[in-house]
């Protein structure tokens, strides 16, 4: 259950995210569900290296039987988006999702079109497989509120569930028989609760700080999180304290998104990175070296 609450609260900031894991984990079966669940409409892009930017936001076609430009929208005009193995096109068409991801609109030949709200884009790439891929630049990493897992299932158990479901589907793909249980509507309200009526304290705003701040100045560190990566964790420690029922926020919620909020952001140096070192390793040692306020936690 822990990538969907995370994926529910990333979606319910406005922010998008980046799978990173093996492949067969049902990466592509969360973002269909997603879209389906929450009544919205769901396109998939399967990134290739011969894919361009105009196959992603569209472009305009010359009509010779009324003499005018036709705009043809590119499957980017969705509610949700599956960006699926990112890396595997180059950085030119990579770039195409980079205005559309952090200003919600796109700009086709010099005209700027709005995206419906809301756009929420889950890409996947996988951490094993490089060759004929592209490494996402830190530029479009940074566009992405978490870096996520799924990972193999946990106990015997859980692999045995996920036959037995399978039986019980009768089909691999069982998204076409979910029925939404919100709409685009409700959400949006969903939203405007996480962003206007959840308080955060005082107390829990320098605990992000001060966790940031000490990513940033480890010696192991050649870039840190921007300050960005700070509003990431604060927005979708909102969001987890929405989905558990409360509105304000206490260091848990922030203390349970860190590493996927900040460990992308963080660019190890070179000599650290040959000795195996990650941002997740930077992260869990600023959470360690970072005092836990024990304040009230709805002080606003």
């Amino acid at each position: 259950m822990e990538p969907i609450q995370k994926t529910l609260a990333a979606l319910l900031v406005n922010g998008n995210v980046l799978f990173e894991d093996y492949p067969g984990l049902g990466k592509t079966l969360l973002a269909k569900a997603f879209g389906k669940v929450l009544g919205l409409d769901y396109k998939r892009i399967q990134f290739t290296p011969d894919l361009l930017p105009a196959d992603i936001i569209g472009t305009k076609v010359w009509r010779q039987s009324s003499g005018t430009f036709e705009l043809v929208k590119g499957p980017i005009f969705t509610n949700v988006l599956l960006a699926d193995e990112i890396n595997r096109a180059p950085p030119k068409t990579q770039s195409a999702l980079l205005e559309a991801m952090e200003e919600r609109q796109v700009t086709i030949e010099g005209e700027t079109l709005k995206l419906e709200s809301p756009f929420f884009v889950i890409a996947t790439q996988n951490p094993i497989e490089f060759e004929g891929t592209y490494p996402l630049p830190e530029a479009q990493l940074d566009r992405f509120l978490l870096r996520l897992k799924v990972g193999y299932p946990k106990t015997l158990e859980d692999e045995i569930a996920i036959l037995e479901a399978r039986l019980r589907w009768g089909k691999d793909d069982p998204t076409e028989d979910i029925e939404p249980i919100i709409d685009r509507e409700t959400l949006l309200e969903m939203q405007n609760l996480v962003e206007h009526h959840v308080l955060t304290g005082t107390e829990v705003l320098s605990y992000i700080a001060r966790l940031v701040r000490n990513a940033r100045a480890d010696s192991r560190v050649e870039a840190g999180p921007s300050p960005r990566g700070a509003l990431a964790l604060m927005k979708v420690g909102k969001a987890h304290a929405l989905i558990n029922g409360r509105d304000f926020v206490v260091p848990d919620d922030i203390k349970e998104f860190a590493i996927e909020a900040l460990a992308h952001r963080i660019v190890v140096k070179a000599e650290h990175s040959f000795d195996g070192v990650t941002g997740e390793d930077i992260v869990v040692d600023a959470l360690q070296k970072t005092p836990v306020p024990k304040g009230d936690a709805d002080e606003s």
